[in-house]
């Protein structure tokens, strides 16, 4: 009976340890899952495609007070080509090199015969579009090349607002009662971060020039950079030297999901949350920080799920040496020594029957 239950108990044992196995195994692939969730996040790979170099993307929040001005994104620029060509970079066309783009934000009235309201509009330059591949529901992106600076990108509610539709490309509007024209509509990030992150109801994208043209005292306060990394840290500890983040923060986006950056995360819990700049992320900044609490919290809880599979597999390594080391010192060492002992005895005869004469007939 005795014998009986104690099976029983090493049963349900060895199935408490192999639940908190999975359970562990289940919450590592959702760590993977969810780092792969936002594609503002994968522009590096994205814009390394077959290139030999190492690309590293890094993300620059200026405080809202201390706004920097489209100037001092090419200064910046100018100062990066400097540095491949002295790390001997220098290749046929240096652009393959960065990739880069820069945002604020807002909020305007958007009108048109049949429609009105107010909207978050988002101003961009540079190669914005790139680094956020949103759903074109119809129309183009809006590009650094555009000529004319007089399109906006419409959000699928803004476009039901103000068309009653979707298909709107070439339609007119006006934003703050100055004339545009549609480039196309999107529709926002479908990942449960981005539309946890996105509560600002309507909006629409424009180039940053036109919003310049409309708000004198804007500036830019988010930029995005693709760099490429000929060895470790040369992208990040560059932007740290030379943007002028002012008392921004610089993150860099490609290590964020790594579980050394989730265990300093674990590191900072309670302190992160605190913030005394007046920073004001955009949401595709807060889905990402989203995603890391979420991946945070889940390798927390697979690291402590770990800890009694750990010890019993030690345990049953300690134990399988011992019983190794017993069969080793009382039936392997023995029979190794016993034969060793004969191959001397034999080996001792063989030298005395030579040195005697004596051959064996």
């Amino acid at each position: 009976m005795k014998r009986l239950r104690l099976r029983k108990k090493r049963l349900l044992f060895l199935a408490l340890n192999l639940l908190l196995a999975l359970a562990v195994l289940a919450g590592l692939i959702a760590i993977r899952h969810l780092s792969g969730l936002l594609e503002t996040q994968k522009e590096a790979p994205r814009w390394r495609g077959d290139n030999e170099l190492d690309f590293s993307q890094i993300s620059c929040f200026i405080p809202t007070d201390d706004r920097i001005g489209i100037t001092d994104v090419y200064a910046f620029r100018y100062a990066m080509l400097d540095k491949f060509h002295e790390a001997a970079l220098d290749v046929d066309n240096d652009s393959t090199l960065f990739v880069d783009a820069w945002s604020t934000g807002g909020k305007g009235v958007a009108s048109t015969s049949l429609g009105r309201g107010d909207v978050i509009v988002t101003a961009v330059g540079g190669a914005f579009f790139d680094f956020h591949p949103i759903r074109l529901l119809s129309g183009n992106y809006l590009t650094e090349g555009d000529l004319m600076q007089d399109r906006v990108l419409l959000d699928e509610d803004t476009a039901w607002l103000l068309f009653g539709g979707t298909d709107l490309t070439g339609l007119e509007l006006r934003v703050d009662n100055v004339p545009f024209v549609v480039a196309g509509v999107i529709q926002r990030e479908q990942d449960f971060a981005s539309r946890k992150a996105y509560t600002d109801g309507m909006g629409l994208f424009m180039s940053y020039d036109a919003w310049k043209r409309l708000h004198e005292d804007a500036g830019v306060t988010c930029y995005e950079l693709v760099m490429a990394e000929p060895v470790n840290n040369f992208a990040v500890n560059f932007v740290r030297e030379k943007f002028p983040i002012g008392n921004g923060v610089i993150l860099e986006n490609s290590e964020r999901f790594t579980v050394d950056h989730l265990l300093r995360l674990l590191g900072e819990f309670g302190v992160r949350s605190m913030q005394s700049r007046s920073i004001s992320y955009p949401y595709w900044e807060n889905a990402a920080r989203c995603i890391e609490d979420w991946c945070t919290l889940l390798l927390l809880l697979s690291s402590v799920a770990s800890i009694l599979p750990v010890i019993t597999l030690i345990v049953w390594l300690v134990r399988w040496l011992r019983r190794g080391k017993d069969k080793l010192e009382d039936e392997l060492l023995p029979d190794w020594k016993e034969k060793a002992e004969e191959a001397i005895r034999v080996r001792q005869r063989r030298r005395w029957e030579k040195q005697h004469g004596y051959h064996e007939k």
